[in-house]
């Protein structure tokens, strides 16, 4: 079942257990209960005493398992096999079950046990998904330290019957006591916002409000970053090693970089997948004196334009944080079609990230909107997965680099419309039933027929909170000059949510770090030079 490499990792990893953990698995005779047993198995082989196995019949799913201790209940369970992007969750839940302390903050503990339950987080996945792992990461940890929680991760793809019955279209889907709760990418700070608002709505008010105080009693900063994707995270580095005092504030770390499966041309880097490289982007900024402040996002701009004046960034939250210089790079996101129904069926066949939610397709009609590198990765992929794959590019030829568009022209069961614009997204009984689409050369109107519908059309800047404030470019990204400079003294921006051409992460890091020495320079320039605070 595991590579030999694997099994002496795993066995490596498990040494570190301390309290002896137990897994009860559920089986039956199909063969995917026979590959959950092998890899128990193993997976006990490698603890060296320190993990057992108890077959029951117990479970309302089979196959599945707990992960627990010996006469205690369970709170994890797994329903399915774990490989995949799941595999980091099995062994993350082994060695938080067998006493590692899970990396969070002491706020997050406390805000974790004082959750009020029961909580019983049903979250269904696909083993593909690259967003999953931090959903069911997070809701495990909750259970860990609460024991009114609990949380089952359930593999879509095997428990079909489940999926079809709620109409699950997009994963990570989570539900709460039966009901649905939330879906799509969250990491442990959104969830437990979430799960505050919803279930204890008062305390939330009060933590919101304290937060928000709290924020704003902070000193100004030499240098605030606004983002955390790779420019967001190359400014706070470089802007830290100068001996600023600096405060990095973003809704996420890694921006863009979460959402992208498989990274190859960052150089040097021969193969990496975005949640890693995102995880990486984050220790890196810890390593210096950062004040990172996550979880939050910026809603208004103010004060900036006088040389030497502090600007001040509003929160969403009310908090408000003043700094000398400022580098924004609050990065982009995808591009939405635009058109009748799509906002409609959004989760309910109208998808966004082919990795995630291509295996709940399988065996169906689908289609990818777009003909640049993303839209044909994306129809290449999921050639493989469903029934068809139809591509609708506007133009009249892809735009992909041509060894792609090679490949998906070689595929028996995809179809490639070039010189067509989509017009509105189909549905019926609640979900997508077809794409409506214009010939724009003949004009015709063909309704196709399909189940699922995958947008890949390009990125919209994330500058909306910034109209009216500083030049932005007719495609609202922020126009900068050579240093990364914008139309505002002291006010600088990199990456994606700029005028810089060709949106890659590689371009993404270098632009930050430019930004942070744009800035720097520009704040020895000022009239009160900064000091070195560290």
């Amino acid at each position: 079942m595991l590579e030999a490499a694997l099994k002496t990792q795993l066995a490596t990893y498990l040494q570190r257990v301390t309290h002896p953990v137990e897994l009860v698995a559920t089986l039956d005779a199909s063969q995917a209960s026979q590959d959950l047993r092998a890899l128990l198995d193993e997976v006990v082989e490698a603890g060296d005493g320190r993990v057992t196995l108890r077959v029951v019949d117990d479970a309302e799913r089979s196959p599945s398992f707990t992960i627990g201790h010996a006469g205690q209940p369970a709170r994890q369970r797994f329903a399915g096999l774990p490989l995949g992007h799941e595999f980091t969750t099995l062994v993350l839940s082994l060695l938080q079950v067998g006493g590692v302390a899970p990396k969070i903050t002491d706020e997050q503990a406390a805000r974790i046990r004082a959750l009020k339950g029961p909580l019983a987080f049903d979250t269904y996945i696909g083993l593909s998904c690259h967003n999953c792992p931090d959903v069911v990461q997070a809701l495990n940890v909750m259970s860990l330290l609460n024991p009114a929680v609990t949380s089952t991760a359930i593999d879509g793809a095997l428990f079909q019957d489940e999926v079809k019955a709620l109409e699950i279209m997009a994963v990570p889907a989570v539900y709460v006591n039966g009901q649905s709760f939330a879906s799509g990418r969250m990491d442990l700070d959104e969830l437990l916002a979430k799960i505050e608002a919803q279930f204890d709505t008062a305390g939330a008010a009060e933590r919101a409000a304290a937060q928000a105080a709290e924020l704003s009693a902070k000193a100004p900063y030499d240098m605030l970053i606004v983002g955390a994707g790779p420019a967001g995270a190359a400014a706070a580095v470089y802007a830290a090693r100068k001996g600023l005092r600096v405060g990095l504030v973003a809704d996420r770390f890694g921006g863009q970089t979460l959402d992208t499966l498989g990274i190859e041309n960052f150089i040097s880097v021969n193969h990496t997948e975005g949640p890693q490289f995102a995880r990486a982007l984050e220790n890196h900024v810890r390593e210096y004196p950062v004040d990172v402040m996550a979880g939050l996002r910026a809603a208004q701009l103010d004060g900036a334009g006088e040389p030497g004046a502090l600007a001040t960034v509003t929160l969403d939250n009310g908090g408000q944080l003043k700094a000398r210089s400022l580098v924004l790079a609050t990065g982009a996101r995808w591009r939405e079609l635009g058109v009748p129904g799509e906002a409609e069926y959004r989760n309910k066949g109208v998808a966004y990230c082919p990795h995630c939610d291509g295996p709940l397709f399988k065996g169906q009609r689908v289609a990818v909107v777009g003909g640049g590198n993303s839209g044909v990765e994306a129809a290449i992929d999921l050639a493989g997965i469903v029934k068809e794959v139809t591509l609708l590019e506007f133009a009249p030829n892809l735009k992909a680099d041509d060894v792609l568009v090679k490949k998906l022209q070689s595929l028996p069961n995809v179809t490639i419309l070039t010189h067509v614009q989509t017009q509105e997204v189909v549905g019926q009984n609640g979900k997508v039933s077809g794409l409506r689409y214009l010939h724009r050369e003949t004009g015709e109107s063909v309704t196709l027929a399909l189940e699922g519908i995958f947008v890949q059309i390009g990125l919209v800047p994330n500058t909306e909170w910034l109209k009216g404030t500083l030049e932005l470019s007719r495609y609202g990204e922020i126009v900068v000059d050579a240093k990364g400079a914008t139309s505002l003294p002291g006010v600088f921006a990199a990456g994606d949510c700029t005028t810089v051409p060709f949106k890659q992460i590689i371009i993404a890091t270098g632009d930050g770090a430019k930004a942070a020495l744009g800035a720097f320079d520009a704040l020895m320039r000022m009239p009160n030079p900064i000091a070195a605070t560290a």
